[in-house]
């Protein structure tokens, strides 16, 4: 196993997920930064206190996130769970990147285009703000009807999901968007969708699933997100040489 400068390993995800080229409401790359060179990396969904536990006892340098701990509109004192997680990364001298928008849309690792291949789906356009979602067609052919699709869906991210049915017939055009893009929906619609893929589903989505004959299937933030940040850190792991370890750590949403 070799080892690599912390700024190293930033250069290398920046390089790969372009953050420059997004408009997003934190901080992308390094939001806090350890001393110790970096051999191994733990990656998950979220910066929780858990994961960082979990690196702590796995001896990690460096753990890779999706959901930093620094958002606009966050208050800005440090106490309380904020506290917690920046004292325990300080006290180990762990980096912690984070990346979201950026990570979301890599063509090839990202979070859409994992949760895509996961499920059989071939891309083919992207729609909605900073074309964030994606638009394509089943690689064996249609579902029979969105029940199909839902069962489908559950089987590949071992969870129940929630699906508000649209038309009865069968599914081909899918457009799917990770984590909470409930708000892509009515893009999804005017793409020509037949059935949208997400996270989760508010109020509205219902009402514009069932006028709109368009199935709306949520299947967990967290669920839908555990598959970009693991293989982007595994990605630059290969490139620098370094041990790396996704740590899921369970979330009902």
């Amino acid at each position: 196993m070799t080892m690599t400068h912390h700024l190293d390993l930033l250069a290398a995800l920046d390089a790969m997920l372009e953050p420059a080229r997004f408009k997003d409401y934190c901080p992308n790359g390094l939001q806090v930064e350890g001393r110790r060179p970096v051999r191994k990396i733990i990656s998950g969904v979220t910066a929780s206190l858990a994961l960082i536990e979990a690196a702590v006892a796995q001896q990690a340098d460096a753990i890779i996130v999706h959901h930093g701990l620094f958002w606009r509109g966050h208050d800005g004192r440090v106490t309380g769970w904020m506290r917690q997680r920046l004292a325990l990364l300080l006290a180990h001298d762990i980096h912690l990147f984070a990346y979201h928008l950026p990570l979301d849309a890599h063509e090839e690792w990202g979070n859409n285009a994992q949760l895509g291949a996961r499920l059989g789906l071939v891309g083919q356009e992207r729609f909605g703000e900073q074309q964030l979602g994606w638009l394509g067609v089943p690689r064996e052919g249609l579902f029979a009807d969105a029940a199909a699709l839902a069962a489908h869906v559950e089987v590949v991210v071992g969870r129940a999901v929630v699906l508000v049915p649209g038309h009865s017939g069968p599914v081909q055009r899918i457009a799917w968007c990770t984590g909470g893009a409930q708000g892509y929906f009515e893009a999804a619609i005017a793409a020509g969708a037949q059935a949208f893929i997400t996270g989760e589903i508010s109020e509205p989505q219902a009402h514009y699933a069932r006028e709109c004959g368009v199935a709306y299937i949520a299947c967990g933030h967290h669920a839908s997100e555990r598959y970009g940040v693991q293989a982007v850190a595994q990605q630059v792991a290969w490139q620098l040489g370094l041990s790396h370890t996704f740590i899921d750590i369970d979330n009902p949403a």
